[in-house]
């Protein structure tokens, strides 16, 4: 395994005690809430394999919760993030899971608000790093290090083209991309990561181009 700098080996900057199960839970939570595009109202957080047995010793629990608040990995307020959800009227249920995923630190996160509803599968790698895999049942590869569009459009010839041209206009390098589909010829999920952030204007003409459904902006870092 090659590593960008020494942050790759020791961890994040964090809220113990596991850069595995408390700051890369935090990540998840707070990556959840990005594209839910703000707080939810009500979390369903399943977890699976050692996430469910040491959520509790390990904090995953309260580092899920303030992540969903909107608290980074380094902020104190992740411990008593319990009683902060209950301040920020943030209702939550810890269901534990015995069926295997593909990670061990797998948690499923259902947020809701009025009748708007999300649901995000995230696994923690280790030293703080996390990837996105599932949002609303379409697969998905997001580290959460870069901005990214999710892009939820019909699966038809050229509208792939259309938005990656649009991108193409306004000079935007893209890092990472994929498509995902549950049936062909209904709807498509186009995941883009990017180096830069899009600009409003261009965002517009994305959500704007034939075909397009849905346009969902998360802010990386």
């Amino acid at each position: 395994m090659k590593f960008k700098s020494v942050f790759d080996i020791i961890g994040p900057v964090m809220v113990g005690p596991s850069s595995s199960h408390t700051a890369g839970a935090a990540r998840i939570g707070m990556l959840a809430r990005s594209l839910f595009g703000g707080q939810p109202s009500k979390v369903d957080i399943y977890l699976y394999g050692s996430f469910r047995d040491t959520y509790q010793g390990h904090a995953t629990d309260v580092a899920l919760l303030g992540g969903i608040l909107g608290y980074d990995t380094d902020d104190e307020r992740i411990i008593n993030a319990k009683k902060e959800a209950e301040n920020n009227h943030l209702t939550y249920n810890f269901i534990e899971m015995n069926e295997e995923r593909s990670h061990p630190n797998t948690a499923v996160l259902h947020l809701f608000k009025g009748e708007e509803e999300l649901v995000i599968e995230g696994v923690s790698i280790g030293g703080g790093k996390i990837e996105l895999v599932s949002i609303n049942g379409y697969s998905i590869n997001i580290s959460g290090n870069y901005h990214a569009l999710l892009v939820f459009h019909k699966d038809e010839f050229g509208t792939i083209a259309r938005v990656t041209t649009k991108l193409g206009d306004e000079q935007l390098n893209i890092s990472q991309m994929s498509v995902s589909r549950k049936e062909k010829g209904q709807v498509a999920l186009m995941t883009v990561e990017l180096d830069d952030t899009v600009t409003a204007s261009t965002l517009e003409e994305i959500r704007a181009v034939k075909g397009v459904d849905r346009v969902i902006e998360m802010t990386g870092g």
